[in-house]
């Protein structure tokens, strides 16, 4: 009685564990795509702020300091 009542809870971790697997694997999709649907707004904000679309506007300028020794 105790092998059947065994297979039994076998059984249904298995189903549990495939199950999860499967939500798992749902959330792992829509993760990515709102990921990318969020990098695409950020792309179009930058653009339209002037931001260069990812490039930097920063100029460094260097100081030429002439050292006396």
């Amino acid at each position: 009685m105790g092998a059947v009542v065994s297979c039994i809870e076998a059984v249904f971790r298995t189903i549990g564990a495939c199950l999860m697997a499967i939500v798992n694997g749902i959330a792992s999709v829509l993760q990515a795509i709102i990921g990318a649907i969020a990098g695409v707004f950020d792309i179009i904000i930058s653009c339209l702020t002037c931001g260069g679309g990812g490039h930097t506007r920063r100029r460094y300028r260097r100081r030429h300091v002439a050292s006396r020794v």
